[in-house]
């Protein structure tokens, strides 16, 4: 068995696959995913699982160096726009360097989503709880 903290197999196997500038988005339960894209469907009712702790277990796998967030995050949804950047901060510490943030409008964040190898849903009802990583190397 994976001792690792993320656990869901879909969601390791896509990172795996990941090449650098790839793009993973974690969303909310409302944001449309477009044709094409990968699904990784974890909602199962209101709020569960929510979006920070699998950002927080997507990140334990992913290495990133930048992300794209919403404007609208920050003043729709200013409680998670700062648990995002506090988790962010913890893993610039343990690059030992900084990750950019693109903030765009919510309608371009949809379009872009155009770009990502795959979408992992949350069942989070906290608007704009979207965000596409940018994958780094490890090296």
């Amino acid at each position: 068995m994976k001792k690792g903290e993320l656990l869901n197999s879909e969601i390791s196997y896509v990172i795996s696959k990941l090449g650098h500038k790839d793009q993973l988005a974690v969303a909310d339960a409302g944001l449309p995913i477009p044709s094409g894209v990968q699904r990784i469907d974890l909602a199962v009712a209101k709020n569960l699982p929510g979006f920070i702790p699998v950002l927080k277990a997507v990140l334990s796998e992913q290495k990133i160096e930048m992300v794209i967030m919403a404007d609208e995050t920050k003043e729709k949804s200013p409680k998670l726009h700062k648990e995002i950047m506090g988790i962010l901060k913890d893993k610039e510490a343990e690059y030992g360097m900084e990750i950019p943030i693109i903030y765009i409008t919510h309608e371009a964040f949809k379009t872009r989503l155009g770009n990502c190898k795959a979408v992992v849903r949350t069942g989070e009802f906290t608007p704009y709880a979207n965000i596409v990583l940018i994958s780094g190397v490890v090296f």
